[in-house]
């Protein structure tokens, strides 16, 4: 696995496990949010690959998104091109798929009365935000126009993600710890049928070993801390992975077709744990996986080949014009 797999994850992942991948809910109207249109336009130009290597049309990928049952787009945290492609997926399918729903990572299961009160007018986009903890770093204008999109064609926006203290709580004490929640706080999240195995769970704990051998205060931790601690980690991870799965699946049992998922691209790459998931829930689903490397090249690279169903490489990121 290349570095720039290893760079996403060590500067998103173990940050999601340490401090969390949005900024936590606060009283203030958040400063600085970029609410300038995106350029729709811009992303419709990516390059687009199958996951062979071979050229796909703009018009046949929205295609094949339009009829499938999900699609799962692997986005690179923050990446304004990514951002800009995956805003003109989601614009152009839901034009194309009236019963289309649209699932994001980056709001989780207790923030969904939140979104619902939005998409049906009862409140502002400041309240919006307010309500829901968004800021300039955790709510980018891709997401911002995904959101607005299904607000115009009256599509669902599904907060997808477990909520952050459960997600501490299986790393820390392991899942009996979830055995004393009440039923309304046990459906905000899907404790894993098992520990995926495999591909996934071995590139997980690669790039998360470096960071967990190093310890703290100075002291080495011993082999059995070191397993420890990764398998508290991968609870986290699998938490996360069942229960975006499941919020794919709930949508799709009450006739969204396609849920559009936008994801962290370690969560899909390679069929990565959550798209794993929502096939063992799901099976026969027709799922479809969209994987944005923030990286150039002219052709499919070997090390991406398999990497999705189709494949865009955005460069490294770059600043909003």
């Amino acid at each position: 696995m290349k570095i720039d797999v290893r760079r996403m994850v060590l500067t998103t992942m173990v940050v999601c496990f340490l401090a969390a991948c949005a900024a936590k809910p606060g009283s203030k109207a958040p400063p600085g949010l970029d609410t300038r249109p995106v350029d729709l336009a811009r992303g419709r130009g990516v390059a687009v690959l199958t996951g062979a290597g071979q050229p796909v049309t703009w018009a046949a990928l929205i295609e094949a998104c339009a009829n499938a049952d999900a699609v799962v787009v692997g986005e690179n945290h923050g990446h304004d091109l990514g951002l800009t492609f995956a805003a003109a997926v989601w614009h152009d399918v839901a034009a194309k798929a009236e019963h289309s729903a649209l699932a994001l990572e980056f709001f989780e299961r207790d923030e969904q009365s939140r979104l619902d009160d939005y998409l049906a007018g009862l409140g502002d986009e400041k309240a919006f935000t307010t309500r829901t903890g968004r800021t300039a770093s955790n709510y980018p204008p891709g997401h911002r126009a995904m959101v607005e999109r299904a607000k115009e064609l009256g599509r669902p926006v599904i907060a997808a993600n477990a909520p952050r203290p459960y997600v501490r709580l299986v790393r820390q004490q392991g899942y009996g710890a979830l055995d004393r929640l009440t039923p309304e706080q046990a459906r905000l999240v899907r404790i894993p049928d098992e520990l995926l195995g495999g591909r996934y769970r071995e590139a997980f704990e690669a790039l998360m070993r470096p960071g967990v051998e190093q310890g703290h205060g100075g002291t080495p931790p011993t082999p059995d801390e070191i397993a420890t601690r990764l398998e508290g980690f991968y609870r986290s991870q699998q938490t996360w992975d069942w229960t975006m799965g499941e919020s794919v699946v709930r949508a799709l049992e009450v006739g969204r077709r396609p849920v559009l998922l936008v994801i962290g691209r370690f969560h899909s790459d390679f069929e990565g744990g959550t798209v794993q998931v929502i096939r063992r829930l799901r099976p026969g689903v027709r799922a479809i996986t969209i994987s944005m490397i923030d990286a150039n090249a002219d052709g499919l690279r070997v090390e991406d080949r398999g990497r999705g169903d189709f494949v865009v490489y955005v460069g490294s990121n770059e600043p909003r014009p």
